[in-house]
């Protein structure tokens, strides 16, 4: 016959809290992640818009063409930078190819308004007959 021992109960009792420091861990990495990577999904040039008090609301769709103009007067199709002298060749080649397009001009704020104007003409000798300019809403100022 064995010999007896005492020895005490190593089976834990299981717990039937839930530890939500590691979920805890892993949301706060996910709001850091999004936190980065949002400013950076900005669809196409960055340039400082205009502001107004209330724009007016248009979603996004496959039917526009977004053009912007930098400060120094560069132009961008669809994010590809295009020469001054082609600019009414490829926006006319664009509008042959897809007559019902809306074209929205983001247009630096800092330009001169006689150079939006300009482009806005080639936009309108090109063909396309629905132009308008994106804004951002003021900001109010709060207490500082």
């Amino acid at each position: 016959m064995l010999p007896k021992h005492n020895k005490p109960n190593l089976v834990k009792a299981v717990k039937g809290d839930i530890n939500v420091t590691p979920l805890v861990d892993v949301c706060l990495v996910l709001l850091i992640i999004f936190m980065v990577v949002t400013p950076m999904l900005q669809k196409g040039v960055g340039v400082i818009l205009p502001q107004t008090l209330n724009p007016t609301k248009m979603p996004e769709n496959a039917k526009q063409l977004t053009l912007a103009i930098t400060q120094d007067g560069s132009v961008f199709v669809s994010q590809n930078w295009v020469p001054k002298e082609s600019l009414k060749a490829t926006l006319a080649e664009v509008h042959t190819s897809t007559p019902d397009k809306d074209v929205v001009i983001k247009a630096d704020r800092r330009l001169k308004y006689k150079d939006v104007r300009s482009l806005m003409q080639l936009v309108n000798e090109a063909g396309f007959s629905h132009v308008g300019l994106i804004t951002e809403k003021l900001k109010t100022g709060g207490a500082a």
